[in-house]
Formats: structure tokens, C-alpha cells, sequence
């Protein structure tokens, strides 16, 4: 099974176009690096939680928006590589991103089911 990295963050209700422009921009340069697809979920059905939930999780604010969004990779060790390798890219320094990076978070998920 690919190995997943996903990312929950807020971006702005009024930059949605541009942040689906950003991700149609950067799914080349994930190709370049391995990534076999990616997909960007942008809120729909997200509620408020009392204890935890995904609004809280990124620290939605007013007028923003919950995306989801993973990228598959053909394994663990392709993921690092690349990630290794986007973080140390000049060519990624002053990319102007659609929403507040540091409420961003990811992480690699190694799947345990798929139907």
C-alpha cells in the first residue's frame, strides 16, 4: 500500500481559488519528487467540537475554511526523501501561501486497511 502524508490547515473562505490554483501548481513538483496522487478536501460538513475537532485543531478562525488533504507516495522511505528534499529547495523559499503555514501540521500515515 502507498504511504500517506496528510494535512489538516485553515485557509481563508475568500483565497479558496487561489489555494486550488496553489495545489494545481505544486502537484508537478510532488510528481518530480515520487508522489503517485494527491487529493485537497476543502470543508463541507466539518462541526465544532466541545472536546476536540478539526476546527479546533487548526485553530479555525472566522471566515475560514478546514481543508484536508493527502498525498500518496509508494512508500515511507520515498516520502522522507522527498520531504528532505522539498525543505532544503530554493526554489520553494518566498512561495507565498494562501493561508497561515504555522497552523499547518502534517504527518506520514502508514495505512492499516484499504477497501
Amino acid at each position: 500500500m502507498p504511504y500517506v502524508q496528510a494535512f489538516p490547515l485553515a485557509v481563508p473562505e475568500d483565497r479558496k481559488e487561489d489555494y486550488r490554483k496553489m495545489a494545481e501548481e505544486f502537484w508537478p513538483y510532488f510528481q518530480k519528487h515520487g508522489a503517485i496522487s494527491t487529493t485537497e478536501c476543502w470543508e463541507d460538513a466539518v462541526e465544532d467540537g466541545q472536546h476536540t475537532s478539526f476546527p479546533m485543531a487548526v485553530k479555525r478562525r472566522p471566515a475560514e475554511k478546514v481543508v484536508f488533504s493527502w498525498i500518496l507516495w509508494p512508500d515511507r522511505e520515498s516520502y522522507e526523501k522527498a520531504f528532505a528534499a522539498m525543505m532544503q529547495d530554493p526554489e520553494l523559499e518566498g512561495v507565498e501561501m494562501p493561508f497561515d503555514g504555522e497552523r499547518m501540521m502534517w504527518g506520514g500515515f502508514e495505512p492499516i486497511f484499504a477497501a
